[in-house]
């Protein structure tokens, strides 16, 4: 499948880029280019640095540049095969103080994405997107909602071209920059540990399993669905008691735009949710086929009850355990 391929990451010098980076060129020796497409000349001049000793160097290009910016993803995507779609504006009381920027990027500059890639007749174009755009409450889920939509109306619009375009929607991934691991790892040895609310939840998500969805999302993606991982959460409380059992925790309410349970599948998106081993696809609803014919050709079963996949009615939650060996694997 990636034999002599071309494929570019867009936000290729963040956390997933850069684990998917190493993944691709580890496992799938034959790649013919991979192009990491960033804004940030500093991450693409020390992820170029990891690797200028190596026997992957050759098969690197970095390219500057930034998804508003059209004219340079077209220079960017000429003779790509393969994008994976992961740059975006991630936080939420950010975008929520910054919304302009947030649409520029998010929004417009997925459907800049988009546009390239059907201009230049990539072959594959898989889209990263979060819990949040399932019933979102805050403007970066809306915005990601509105990216997971042109995305996977890709399949309307692509007219004569080949392009095959699908979404990946996870949730926190473990560790990554920003998430409230790292935050809280920074503060265990403080006496009083603030956070947001003592009910919330979240859906776990490590950095290899996600690359896995992704890696999934390009053999099974026939065009236009969602791919949903089924995943364990977690309660913020006691990933805070496992990092600092001695603190006091002070609980100061949510932040702008934050939700106490994140949603993967929403009760109205159940209806189109066919389901695997270990994941579900979300079906998009303007296709002309039928859930049982796509179950015909690709296997699943038809979601017999309409639900809401959501981190607090899941019946998959991380135990103290499992939550102090994922602590630790962070911290060596």
């Amino acid at each position: 499948m990636y034999k002599n391929k071309t494929i570019l990451i867009t936000g290729g010098t963040g956390s997933f880029g850069r684990k998917f980076t190493l993944t691709l060129l580890k496992k799938f020796k034959d790649i013919k280019k991979l192009i990491i497409f960033s804004r940030d000349e500093l991450k693409q001049f020390e992820m170029s640095n990891q690797y200028k000793n190596t026997n992957y160097y050759n098969k690197l290009r970095f390219f500057i540049g930034d998804i508003r910016d059209r004219q340079r993803l077209d220079m960017a995507l000429r003779d790509v095969d393969i994008v994976i779609h992961a740059a975006a504006l991630k936080h939420v009381p950010s975008s929520e103080y910054n919304p302009f920027e947030t649409i520029k990027t998010n929004v417009i500059g997925t459907q800049n994405v988009i546009e390239s890639c059907i201009e230049n007749n990539v072959a594959k174009l898989i889209s990263l997107s979060t819990d949040k755009a399932s019933s979102p409450v805050n403007l970066y889920g809306a915005s990601k909602l509105l990216a997971d939509k042109i995305s996977v109306s890709t399949e309307y619009i692509k007219g004569k071209t080949k392009i095959t375009s699908a979404v990946v929607r996870y949730g926190n991934v473990m560790a990554s920059r920003g998430s409230i691991i790292p935050i809280l790892l920074s503060k265990k040895n403080q006496r009083t540990i603030n956070l947001t609310d003592k009910n919330m939840t979240r859906f776990n998500i490590s950095l290899d399993e996600a690359i896995d969805l992704v890696l999934l999302s390009l053999r099974k993606a026939s065009g236009g669905e969602i791919f949903v991982p089924k995943l364990k959460s977690y309660r913020l409380i006691d990933v805070a008691k496992t990092i600092a059992p001695n603190a006091k925790l002070n609980f100061i309410g949510i932040r702008p735009g934050e939700k106490i349970h994140e949603e993967m599948i929403s009760f109205t998106e159940s209806a189109n949710t066919i389901e695997y081993k270990n994941y579900f696809i979300i079906l998009p609803s303007f296709r002309d086929y039928k859930i049982s014919d796509y179950i015909k050709k690709n296997g699943g079963k038809k979601i017999a009850k309409r639900f809401s996949y959501s981190s607090d009615k899941n019946k998959k939650y991380l135990t103290t355990s499992e939550l102090k060996k994922l602590i630790q694997n962070i911290q060596n």
